[in-house]
């Protein structure tokens, strides 16, 4: 059986009624082409089947319409070795890729080992072969300066997530997670708890330092004790959550409320209750960070901070897109600050004492 033949541009002209220069133009996102024109070419396009080549596109609009979202490799893999998901990378393929497919982009996602010795061999022959008018980067590789000298070198733009300040001229977006951990922290002193315990995130990553940071800056705002026995380092994972939740909990004396740096750790933390007879909220008041869709749904409900990672996506990729479009060679260099939500749900109430 003869395979069907690819239709070509020309037959998505005719079938539009239109010139090849214009389904080129709409193809490419140009401006200046009606609704009603665009409406038509995209029309044949789908009726036909037609699939631009990435290659033929990029050589007649400058683009190759991808972005290239980079993970870092470890911390991807060690997430998923564990339980198989990973909501944070979720929201982020979500937001992005609405972002993309509004514009008419594909959005990618690749591993990469930032701290490996051929790091920069790994980055070049990647962007090589998907040669994406922008990249996105997430936590810690945002925060990896040797990146982004690469990036700049190679003259391609890009946005950093959740990162903290650089020299480098880039595009920045962000939530102030340190204010957002001080609310989180204030919503459990203003209920009248005093030893609060806290459960830190991954060591050296940027969110784990700013949400440790906002919380300490609520207790001492409070007068309250910083006390390192019920300050506990863990690592971003519902395991990691329940085992420092179990350690806090069998103090001699142990904390009337918990907030957790992030929605796994602290529903970890509310497993491990549930195991050692505490209720929550009656004898524990517990808060988490980020509010993933589990927090919704847990017993009790989660009270969190929203971290809007999937918005924050949306805008760098936006960004990367519009930046593409206006053919600029002047580097992307803004902070963009995306804001946060408290969200209070079942999980915190008064102390008993109180």
């Amino acid at each position: 059986m003869t395979p069907r033949r690819a239709p070509t541009i020309y037959e998505v002209a005719a079938h539009a009624g239109v010139s090849i220069k214009t389904v080129s133009r709409v193809l490419n996102g140009e401006p200046n082409v009606r609704p009603k024109v665009q409406e038509r070419v995209k029309r044949a396009v789908s009726e036909l089947g037609y699939r631009p080549k990435a290659s033929a596109r990029g050589l007649a609009g400058g683009r190759s319409f991808t972005l290239v979202t980079f993970l870092d490799e470890a911390l991807t893999l060690d997430h998923w070795k564990i339980d198989r998901s990973n909501p944070y990378v979720e929201r982020l393929q979500f937001g992005g890729m609405m972002a993309c497919r509004e514009a008419g982009y594909h959005l990618l996602f690749e591993l990469l080992n930032a701290e490996a010795e051929n790091a920069e061999a790994i980055l070049s022959s990647t962007l090589s072969a998907l040669n994406p008018d922008g990249v996105i980067l997430t936590p810690p590789i945002s925060d990896n300066q040797k990146i982004l000298e690469i990036l700049v070198r190679m003259g391609t733009p890009f946005a950093r997530l959740s990162a903290t300040e650089t020299d480098v001229a880039c595009l920045s977006i962000t939530m102030d997670e340190r204010a957002g951990a001080y609310e989180a922290t204030m919503h459990l002193v203003g209920l009248g708890h005093k030893r609060i315990g806290f459960i830190a995130g991954t060591p050296g990553l940027a969110s784990s330092r700013a949400r440790q940071g906002g919380y300490i800056d609520a207790m001492q705002a409070s007068g309250l004790p910083v006390d390192e026995a019920t300050m506990l380092q863990s690592d971003y994972t519902y395991e990691g959550g329940k085992a420092s939740g179990r350690a806090l909990l069998s103090l001699a004396k142990p904390p009337t409320a918990i907030f957790a740096a992030n929605d796994e750790m602290a529903l970890g933390v509310i497993h491990v209750a549930s195991e050692l007879g505490v209720d929550v909220p009656r004898d524990l008041s517990v808060v988490g960070f980020d509010d993933f869709p589990a927090s919704r749904y847990s017993q009790p409900t989660l009270t969190t901070v929203r971290q809007p990672v999937g918005d924050m996506a949306a805008e760098a990729a936006q960004r990367l897109i519009a930046h593409a479009a206006a053919k600029t060679t002047e580097e992307l260099n803004e902070a963009i600050a995306i804001s946060h939500a408290f969200v209070v749900r079942n999980s915190t109430a008064h102390p008993k004492e109180s």
